[in-house]
């Protein structure tokens, strides 16, 4: 962190509050964005990579977001709890849908199994 700026002599509660709103209006921002323009995108996915062209372009500093980055990234897997509960109501749609994944599957080891043995065949040397 550069000693000599503002975010620097502030205390650490402060610097993860403000570090976290600017991360979360940069995901504001990407969804707000997906929404007025249509993108097959999720907002989230665009507001990281406006942060990614802020902080190239030197326009948001690394150490202004660092505390809340790392706060973040310490509770990371209680943020995956959400996703695996909605994961789990749905996995009894996908007993219905066990037969498109039978069929899926076999199809991929097939195209896979076909490909492989052409490009064996394609890439043996000629005098053996």
């Amino acid at each position: 962190m550069t000693s000599g700026s503002v975010t620097a002599r502030l205390p650490v509660p402060t610097r993860f509050v403000l570090g976290l709103g600017l991360l979360l209006a940069f995901a504001a921002a990407g969804q707000a964005l997906t929404g007025a323009l249509g993108l097959p995108l999720p907002g989230s996915v665009v507001g990281l990579m406006l942060l990614w062209a802020a902080l190239g372009l030197k326009l948001v500093r690394l150490h202004w977001i660092t505390d809340a980055a790392d706060g973040l990234l310490g509770i990371l897997g209680l943020l995956f709890i959400p996703a695996t509960v909605g994961f789990l109501q749905f996995l009894s749609a996908g007993a219905a849908w066990g037969l498109w994944v039978l069929v899926m599957t076999a199809g991929l080891l097939v195209g896979a199994g076909a490909a492989g043995l052409i490009a064996s065949r394609l890439l043996r040397p000629e005098d053996a």
